[in-house]
């Protein structure tokens, strides 16, 4: 049985990176992999603990100071030399460096790790990918737009950079009338139009902007925000001061986001800057359309008109004309962008069909380790294994 280690800075906070590996080791491990969720610190956390439950490993480096604690590196050679993963697979940037700089005391263990955000980050995060770039073993980008901000930045190399998808469980996200109902008593919203928005409360969803439009839509458009985060008690106090006590709920960390999504009448999502959230996935596995700003890893998800609608970053009253505009449509027009939003979930974006591509990368990647297949493409060009819709799986882009 080939055995895969997911390696990630920790479980206990969840986001849409967190979750995007739990429902990889779901699948993964369902498919007759064996996977053991290596967190650099912490505990297996309330998704960890399910996983476990369901025969996928967990282990933790108990790891004080970030990558500078030396006790995790030996706690992660240690674990390496005994249990022998075929192959490394790290997720964001602490894990990612780990990950990079042990190819150096284990040179034929197959490594891959996978960025998710369009920010490169801060100086010291920017010098941590340069510092190691020449380490890396394949990298892969969840959207086109994250692969071009790192080759464009050079903090990657383009001939070792793929991309591939998110990806959701079409399956168990299905709309449910049933749970619509039950979820909007348990809300207290009857017929008013809810909008929900799911992320955690930083600067980067620019929640200001969202509860700022909110003021300017007719009282019946409500909102519900589920997320917790540093800014929590200034975006509340910011409601409170725009008089939307009433109109705003902010719900904190809800495990089940989809059963969350159930209860909406649209999704929105005002970020600066995205990777691909996969929260705008769940919304359109269950046929909601979404208003999301103008940004690359928001715009190649959402397709204007068709999907949903886009709206300027940054501008409250922009924001509102398009959140309004979605709120009047006629309901039945309204139903068929959500239609064609599940239609582009089932299509692209799929669990079984990006789980297909992962074992088909980690299948070339080992292959490479043993000799078996020919070197990486030369070309300065990155490889997208995503869908038809942005582009075709051969296609190579020229960032």
């Amino acid at each position: 049985m080939n055995h895969i280690a997911l390696l990630i800075p920790g479980l206990e906070r969840i986001g849409g990176a967190e979750r995007q590996v739990l429902l990889l080791a779901h699948g993964l491990h369902r498919r007759g992999w064996r996977v053991t969720m290596v967190a650099l610190t912490g505990s297996a956390g309330p998704g960890g603990v399910e996983m476990e439950a369901e025969g996928v490993g967990f282990v933790s480096l108990a790891m004080r100071k970030g990558v500078a604690d030396p006790r995790g590196w030996i706690r992660l050679d240690a674990w390496i030399r005994r249990e022998r993963p075929d192959l490394l697979h790290a997720h964001l940037p602490h894990a990612t460096w780990m990950a990079r700089w042990l190819r150096l005391l284990h040179p034929r263990l197959a490594v891959v790790d996978t960025l998710h955000s369009t920010c490169t980050g801060s100086i010291a995060r920017r010098l941590g990918y340069r510092a190691s770039n020449w380490l890396a073993g394949q990298v892969t980008a969840v959207s086109v737009a994250v692969a071009e901000v790192y080759a464009e930045a050079g903090l990657v190399d383009p001939a070792k950079l793929s991309v591939l998808p998110n990806g959701v469980d079409t399956e168990a996200l299905r709309p449910s009338r049933d749970l619509r109902l039950a979820m909007r008593r348990e809300l207290g919203i009857s017929d008013e139009f809810l909008w929900v928005a799911v992320g955690r409360l930083m600067a980067v969803k620019d929640y200001p902007t969202l509860l700022r439009a909110m003021q300017l839509l007719p009282d019946d458009a409500k909102l519900v925000v589920a997320g917790d985060g540093p800014l929590a008690g200034e975006l509340r106090a910011l409601a409170a001061r725009l008089g939307l006590d009433g109109r705003v709920r902010f719900l904190g960390f809800v495990p089940d986001v989809g059963q969350l999504l159930q209860a909406a009448d649209a999704a929105v999502q005002t970020s600066r800057w995205e990777g691909m959230p996969l929260t705008l996935l769940e919304a359109g596995a269950l046929a909601l359309p979404s208003v999301v700003t103008d940004v690359p890893g928001l715009s190649q998800m959402v397709l204007s008109g068709e999907t949903g609608l886009l709206a300027p970053v940054g501008d409250p009253a922009a924001l509102a004309a398009v959140m309004l505009r979605l709120m009047r449509m006629p309901a039945t027009e309204r139903r068929s962008m959500g239609e064609r939003a599940r239609l582009s979930i089932e299509r692209n974006y799929s669990l079984e069909a990006v789980l297909d591509r992962w074992e088909n990368l980690y299948a070339r990647c080992c292959a490479q380790l043993c000799g078996k297949a020919g070197p990486a493409a030369s070309s300065p060009r990155f490889l997208v294994e995503s869908s038809p819709q942005i582009h075709h799986p051969s296609q190579r882009v020229q960032p």
